[in-house]
């Protein structure tokens, strides 16, 4: 009676093993991206358990600049990348490397995101307005960047020709800084972030906002082509867990009260920690000047084809390049002024 009892206990232990529900193995990602508030998204969905919530064990490498955020994803260095889009981004996806599942932020109006600055000296000698940059020199990461295409948004609009001002390609954002406080350019445009505290100290000079003047589709989520195509269900739940993050984001520091000017939101306490934490700025920095992210990770589709015609249009984007093949717009739903 006993060893059937014992044979019995064997047997539903054995049962219950069986039986047991099956536990997915987390699979482990590289996001590439910026410690920049922009990056918000991401750094909440890690904090907030929403990428280990699909099974993911995400870790970060961080970059100074966009466009070798773009390279550690076709190199495979990295599994995903969220930054600014550039003409080298273009190439790389244009070639199948690279494809867009998701938006990250937007200049947009009352969002001070990118910031025109002037150096006093060169305030003082002329360059007082949005108008006055020809014949001055503006520092950027590199040629292709962000901000070079901020500064041919900007001359576009004002009606100047960009080649009489002098771009100097300085390949980050602390070499921007430095350059600019040592007088070798007169000019930057720089993340909220990083600008604010040099107006606030007298070191710049404030010009506007790009996202007052010129807005648009700054920065993606993206990942290889290869991943696009042949692990659609790992970016799926990857872009599932972002997007939660970007609905956080959006929630707690792109509300707004009555009057239209910049509130706490839900979770606004709870969420700066982390900005904090990634970006390695205190939060009276980050309060100035949080970026707008689209809650549900929208894209703004016809911007970016028309940021691939201005590139193209500038020789620094191959011509057979298709912005339609570049956006994978399967993963989000209701991306806005997508091209019939």
């Amino acid at each position: 009676m006993v060893a059937l009892r014992l044979a019995s206990s064997g047997l539903l232990a054995l049962l219950a093993v069986l039986l047991a529900p099956v536990v997915a193995r987390s699979e482990a990602l590289t996001v590439a991206a910026l410690r920049l508030s922009s990056s918000g998204p991401l750094f909440i969905a890690q904090d907030r358990g929403h990428f280990a919530a699909e099974g993911l064990e995400v870790g970060f490498r961080f970059f100074t600049a966009a466009q070798p955020v773009a390279v550690a994803v076709t190199t495979g260095d990295a599994d995903f990348g969220v930054t600014g889009l550039t003409a080298g981004f273009y190439n790389l996806a244009g070639k199948g490397a690279l494809k867009i599942v998701a938006a990250q932020s937007a200049d947009v109006p009352g969002f001070p995101l990118s910031a025109y600055l002037a150096t006093p000296k060169a305030a003082d000698a002329g360059l007082k307005g949005l108008g006055d940059f020809p014949g001055r020199s503006l520092g950027i990461t590199q040629t292709g960047s962000t901000f070079h295409y901020m500064i041919g948004l900007l001359a576009r609009k004002q009606g100047f020709d960009l080649a009489r001002v002098r771009l100097v390609p300085l390949q980050s954002i602390p070499n921007m800084v430095s350059a600019f406080k040592g007088g070798q350019v007169d000019a930057l445009i720089l993340p909220s972030s990083v600008a604010l505290p040099m107006i606030a100290s007298g070191e710049g000079r404030l010009l506007g906002w790009v996202g007052d003047v010129t807005p648009w589709q700054l920065g993606a989520l993206f990942t290889s082509g290869r991943n696009a195509a042949e692990r659609r269900p790992l970016v799926a739940r990857f872009v599932r867990a972002y997007v939660r993050g970007a609905a956080e984001y959006h929630a707690a520091f792109n509300a707004r009260d009555a009057a239209g000017r910049p509130a706490r939101g839900p979770g606004y306490d709870t969420l700066m920690p982390i900005l904090e934490k990634y970006t390695q700025q205190p939060a009276a920095r980050l309060a100035t000047g949080l970026p707008h992210v689209d809650p549900a990770g929208r894209l703004d589709v016809g911007d970016i084809h028309e940021q691939v015609a201005w590139w193209q249009a500038q020789k620094m984007v191959d011509a057979a390049v298709e912005a339609a093949a570049i956006v994978d717009l399967g993963f989000v739903e209701g991306h806005r002024n997508v091209p019939r």
